[in-house]
């Protein structure tokens, strides 16, 4: 199944063109499994881990796919994002590897182990308020001030084709399976690895797992429209965002269903992540695994047939002294 250009931003070929971009700079992140997790899920899983890509999470390959697909005259003039944090420091990493500027807004409630990430590959940091609506204007100021290439974190089809790269790996490391869960949020993810997934094969499921308090991607399927939410209060702080035109249109048609936990199930989740494969994942990395071992999931006929279940841990950039007054609570 060759997915229709014109009905979506992204297609297979832009996807592996991405890889052909990147594939220099990204890690090929390893495939992990556990007899114990499939011990406890009932299932054989299957971990993808993104938490070992450059910059700790998955955002490196659509950032990489984003910069270099610039021309000279464009990135000359650098680029700006605004971003919580993974998204950012992915952008500044890979700009730091093609020579350019970067310019970061960033809401004054980003974790700081992400805030230091940004800084550390020489981004520019500029704060903002923490709504969306503050951290969009502030990017558009400093585009306007500067003449820098705004790089959406998830709405923009170079980014969603660069995230597509992951299916390509995983199906090579374990074609036989039959489903995907992937964290949704913004959707440039779970958008990525949909198309290109089931443009590859068409009969496997991709189901997203979101946090019950920012289950703005639920609402929105249910709904058959974009749905945002006033506020949102989850522990997974890189699943705050809201589906865009972009993004939404994949999601609705590709994605099989939207799996919401609670982030009581989310830490659980992240200590099974820590004890059991000795892998530092955030909470919006772990939320896969919550959702595969969440009631909702095991008692849904719908799911019986998920036996192969390939889990993205999407990051591993965990603020540890939240991590540890998570799990003393």
């Amino acid at each position: 199944m060759e997915v229709n250009k014109e009905k979506y931003a992204v297609d297979l070929s832009s996807i592996k063109q991405a890889r052909a971009r990147i594939s220099s700079f990204i890690h090929k992140t390893p495939l992990m499994t556990s007899e114990s997790l499939d011990a406890i899920s009932g299932r054989r899983l299957f971990f993808k881990c993104e938490c070992f890509q450059k910059g700790g999470a998955f955002k490196f390959r659509g950032a990489c796919n984003a910069i270099f697909s610039l021309d000279d005259q464009q990135a000359a003039k650098g680029v700006v994002t605004h971003s919580s944090g993974n998204h950012a420091a992915a952008l500044a990493l890979a700009a730091k590897l093609r020579g350019i500027t970067s310019y970061i807004v960033i809401p004054k409630n980003a974790p700081q182990c992400k805030v230091q990430n940004v800084v550390r590959y020489g981004g520019q940091v500029i704060w903002s308020e923490t709504t969306i609506k503050s951290r969009e204007e502030t990017a558009t100021k400093v585009q306007q001030e500067t003449g820098a290439a705004l790089i959406h974190p998830y709405n923009d089809g170079r980014i969603i084709s660069g995230q597509g790269t992951i299916s390509l790996e995983l199906l090579e490391q374990a074609p036989h399976i039959d489903t995907i869960v992937v964290p949704i949020s913004g959707g440039g993810l779970i958008s990525g690895v949909a198309l290109a997934a089931k443009s590859i094969n068409p009969a496997i499921r991709v189901l997203a797992a979101e946090p019950k308090g920012a289950n703005d991607a639920a609402q929105s399927k249910a709904a058959g429209r974009i749905v945002t939410l006033p506020e949102t209060n989850t522990v997974a702080d890189g699943l705050r965002a809201f589906l865009g035109e972009f993004t939404w249109p994949i999601v609705h048609d590709l994605v099989d269903d939207v799996i919401t936990v609670d982030d009581t199930e989310i830490i659980k989740a992240m200590r099974l992540c820590y004890e059991i494969l000795k892998v530092a994942v955030e909470p919006s990395g772990a939320i896969g695994l919550a959702a595969v071992l969440s009631d909702s999931f095991r008692t849904n006929p719908a799911w019986k047939d998920c036996n192969q279940i390939g889990i993205i841990l999407s990051g591993g950039n965990v603020d540890l002294e939240v991590l540890w007054n998570s799990f003393s609570k």
